[in-house]
C-alpha cells in the first residue's frame, strides 16, 4: 500500500481522526511563521486551487515541499495543468455531485498520461459540493450548483453511485468561505451507506464544527480559508484533534 493510501486507511480502520491543511497556491504565506508545523501532527497538507498559472503552481508546491518535508503532500488539482512530480500523490477527483463533463471525466483524461508519467499515487476521489444554497467560487469554476444540505437522500445516492463506480474515497465540500459547513446527517448517512473515508471542508471555523464533523463520521476534516485568516486555529484544532483521539483510546 502506497503513501497516502496508507495514511487515509489507518485513520479510518482506527477511528483515529486526521486534519488536513488545504494551501492555495495564490495566497501569501508566512513561511517562518508556520515552522512549528513541522513538529506538529498534522497529517496532511492538500495543495491547489480553482485557477493558478502552472509555474507558479510548481514554485509554490516546490517551496511547501521543502519547508515541511514531514507532512505528506498531496495535489488537489484545480485543473489538468495542476500536477508535480514533487507531491506524494494527487486526489484523482471526479466531481460527481453535477453533470458536467469537464469535471467527470474529461480534465481526468487531459491528466492520466502525466499522473503515470510523475510517478504520483493517485486517490480515485468523489467530489460532492454540499451546502446550505451558497453559490461560491468553486460551483462557478466547476458551472454546478451545489447539493443543499436539506438533500440528505440524494447526497447518499450520489455517494453510493460514486462507490458502486469504483472510487475508493469521497470529499464533501461546501465550498471556500462557505457560512455552514457540510451538515453532520448528511457526513454520517454517506458515511453509514457506503462505508468509504470520508474528507470534509469548507466553512469549518470553529473547534465545535470540527467535533460536529468527526462525531458524524468525517475521517480528515480540511482546513483551508480558516487558516488563512488565522494562523493559529490550525494549532487549536491539532490540539483538539489530539485530545480527541485520547478520549477514543485509539492513539
Amino acid at each position: 500500500m502506497k503513501k497516502l493510501s496508507k495514511l487515509i486507511s489507518e485513520l479510518a480502520i482506527s477511528g483515529r481522526k486526521g486534519v488536513a491543511w488545504l494551501v492555495d497556491p495564490d495566497k501569501y504565506l508566512d513561511f517562518e511563521a508556520l515552522n512549528w508545523i513541522n513538529e506538529a501532527d498534522l497529517d496532511l497538507i492538500l495543495f491547489g486551487g480553482s485557477s493558478v498559472d502552472s509555474g507558479v503552481f510548481q514554485s509554490n508546491l516546490s517551496t511547501l515541499k521543502r519547508r515541511f518535508p514531514r507532512v505528506p503532500l498531496c495535489i488537489f488539482p484545480g485543473s489538468a495543468d495542476q500536477l508535480s512530480p514533487d507531491a506524494d500523490g494527487v486526489l484523482f477527483l471526479s466531481l460527481i455531485s453535477g453533470t458536467n463533463p469537464e469535471f467527470l471525466i474529461s480534465s481526468q483524461i487531459k491528466a492520466a498520461f502525466k499522473v503515470v508519467e510523475f510517478g504520483l499515487e493517485a486517490l480515485p476521489t468523489g467530489y460532492l459540493l454540499i451546502n446550505s444554497g451558497e453559490l461560491l467560487s468553486v460551483h462557478k469554476a466547476s458551472n454546478t450548483l451545489p447539493i443543499l444540505n436539506s438533500e440528505v437522500e440524494k447526497a447518499v445516492q450520489i455517494a453510493l453511485a460514486g462507490k458502486l463506480l469504483g472510487l475508493d474515497y469521497l470529499y464533501l465540500e461546501a465550498g471556500s468561505g462557505a457560512k455552514e459547513p457540510v451538515s453532520p446527517e448528511i457526513i454520517s448517512q454517506i458515511k453509514k451507506q457506503t462505508g468509504l473515508p470520508l474528507f470534509v471542508g469548507g466553512g469549518i471555523r470553529d473547534s465545535k464544527a470540527v467535533r460536529r464533523a468527526f462525531d458524524a463520521g468525517a475521517d480528515l476534516v480540511v482546513l483551508g480559508n480558516s487558516i488563512e485568516k488565522d494562523p493559529s486555529f490550525l494549532a487549536e484544532v491539532l490540539e483538539f484533534k489530539a485530545m480527541y483521539n485520547q478520549l477514543l483510546h485509539v492513539n
